[in-house]
């Protein structure tokens, strides 16, 4: 099993380690916070696609139709992150981590303000809908450059002993990027609805535009990867495009399943189920805004046990914390979705707010354990294109699989035993690969000894 390097990184120009205090911090604020607004241009089109979408550029006589085709141009941004995995990872293994993150970070930036100044159906008829679906096509593309870069730049410059804790510098970017989505639609809806629909849905798309420039700022301010560095002195800097999936194909297939789950479940809570809380046929019928805020105290309950599951992955190990999550999850899955069919809105948020809570703990050491799954020199690819496999056949399809169940079917329960089942086939995954924390690991070897 091939493990990350933990030597001191220095400062870009310098032969002397950073200070710790000063390094940590520069590689949360790079990594984390340029995540956090990278989702927040994600997350702000799910949300969009749930609440308004429907109004705006998928116009049919039927809502709940309207809301499955503005869930079909939600997938289509899953469908291209592979794509963008291959070629960001292709450069980030072979030019640097930094510079693939910043291209990433310009593509989705640029995209998120083009959406926010795009004419809607009204005004240009058929050619707004495609346009979008281009748009989304190029975030796709741009979010599979991400999520493998932000991880490595976070996994890379950590200590041996607490990679999983760095690693959520990356993973928090999930959780705090969709509260600032939904917090700012949720002030968007205290005005009234005809001047949502007429421009105020154009507000968070706007604000990309600061987003974009924070978030190319911070990524300015790090060093590359020790990792990288050294890789690039040795025999081994020269990765070759496609090289991770002729060598290393079972730990691709492996880390797609094991994010198939967590991603399903997450953008049920956070995508489809405010489309079923707010529409009223066949979903429940509540106002807007008070779940909007509801959704985004849920998040911050996954926030908080992103954390609480990071720091554990570094004294437990990471595959007891992540199976804990899923088992909890699978377990629980029926149960809140029962709730939501027939529930107030207080039991709705409460059962939405458990279920983010106990993914927490399956997201939250899942990144650093795909970067220890591979390979410097493959590490970007890995990574990326792993987790968007699985994100594509979790959360990709999972709101518009959940659309036609409850249209099928007339209720929401059932959505619960497709969530449950996805995550059953990811703890499967999990079962199949060994221990990637070093602490756990060497433990686990010594009482092989022992024994």
């Amino acid at each position: 099993m091939v493990t990350l390097d933990s030597s001191v990184p220095t400062d870009p120009g310098s032969g002397s380690p950073q200070p710790r205090r000063e390094r940590t911090a520069r590689v949360a604020v790079a990594s984390g916070v340029g995540t956090i607004m990278e989702f927040y241009d994600f997350a702000i089109y799910g949300t969009a696609t749930a609440l308004v979408f429907n109004k705006i550029f998928f116009n049919v006589d039927d809502p709940w139709f309207g809301t499955f085709l503005g869930f079909a141009t939600f997938a289509v941004g899953f469908v291209m992150a592979p794509i963008g995995a291959v070629i960001f990872g292709h450069f980030g293994d072979r030019i640097g981590r930094r510079k693939a993150l910043t291209a990433a970070f310009l593509l989705m930036g640029g995209s998120t303000l083009a959406m926010g100044v795009l004419p809607d159906y009204q005004a240009i008829g058929i050619v707004a809908p495609i346009i979008l679906i281009f748009l989304r096509m190029v975030h796709g593309i741009s979010r599979g450059g991400e999520i493998g870069g932000a991880a490595l730049l976070a996994a890379e410059h950590a200590p041996a002993h607490r990679r999983g804790l760095y690693g959520c510098f990356v993973t928090l970017g999930s959780p705090v990027g969709g509260i600032l989505a939904n917090l700012s639609f949720a002030l968007v809806l205290l005005m009234p609805m005809e001047q949502v629909l007429a421009w105020g849905w154009r507000i968070p798309f706007l604000i990309g535009g600061v987003v974009l420039a924070i978030g190319v700022w911070t990524r300015s301010r790090v060093s590359e990867t020790p990792d990288f560095v050294r890789s690039q002195q040795s025999a081994e800097s020269s990765p070759r495009t496609f090289s991770v999936l002729r060598q290393n194909w079972r730990r691709v297939a492996l880390a797609a399943g094991i994010n198939v789950g967590q991603n399903c479940y997450a953008f049920l809570l956070f995508t489809f189920m405010l489309s079923f809380l707010t529409e009223t046929d066949p979903g429940r019928g509540f106002d807007r805004s008070p779940v909007v805020f509801g959704s985004t105290l849920a998040l911050a309950c996954h926030a908080a046990t992103v954390v609480l599951g990071s720091h554990l992955s570094d004294r437990l190990g990471r595959k007891p914390v992540i199976a804990f999550g899923m088992i909890s999850s699978l377990v629980f899955a029926p149960i809140l979705f029962w709730v939501t069919a027939s529930g107030s809105l207080a039991a709705c948020i409460t059962v939405i707010s458990i279920g983010f809570a106990l993914t927490g703990f399956v997201y939250g050491p899942m990144l650093t354990t795909f970067a220890e799954l591979f390979p410097i020199t493959q590490r970007y690819s890995g990574i990326g294109i792993g987790f968007q496999m699985g994100a594509v056949l979790g959360g990709g399809l999972a709101p518009m699989i959940a659309n036609r169940i409850v249209s099928a079917t007339g209720s929401v329960i059932p959505v619960g035993v497709y969530a449950a089942v996805l995550m059953a086939i990811s703890l499967c995954c999990l079962m199949v690969i060994r221990e990637t924390a070093p602490a756990a690991a060497g433990r686990a070897f010594g009482q092989r000894l022992r024994g």
